[in-house]
């Protein structure tokens, strides 16, 4: 079993900044591929950045340039740095973890809204 526990969420103003951490917790944080997700009002929940395990990453074309995604094993969280904020970002963001055979995991979401 893996908990995962998103923060970081907001409102921005466009152009603007936000970094988002998800802390893992029950299970070892290193063998997990980890991701964001985000789903945005009567859409359906899309990738939008991924590491693999020894640190590949994997990023939606929307957000290409803007956004990365980084994971910190010592401390078992996954971030994604969001910057160049559009309104388009706005979105519940969800962290995922997953390990083929052992499991996969989601987050509660944290909300980020781009709006001046």
């Amino acid at each position: 079993q893996v908990q995962l526990v998103e923060s970081g969420g907001g409102l921005v103003q466009p152009g603007g900044s936000l970094r988002l951490s998800c802390a893992a917790s029950g299970s070892i944080f290193s063998a997990y591929a980890m991701g964001w997700y985000r789903q945005a009002p009567g859409k359906q929940r899309e990738l939008v950045a991924s590491i693999t395990r020894g640190g590949s990453r994997n990023y939606a074309d929307s957000v290409k340039g803007r956004f990365t995604i980084y994971r910190d094993n010592a401390k078992n969280t996954v971030y994604l740095r969001m910057n160049s904020l559009k309104p388009e970002d706005t979105a519940v963001y969800y962290c995922n973890a997953d390990r083929s055979g052992e499991g996969n995991y989601w987050g509660q979401g944290t909300q980020v809204t781009v709006s001046s």
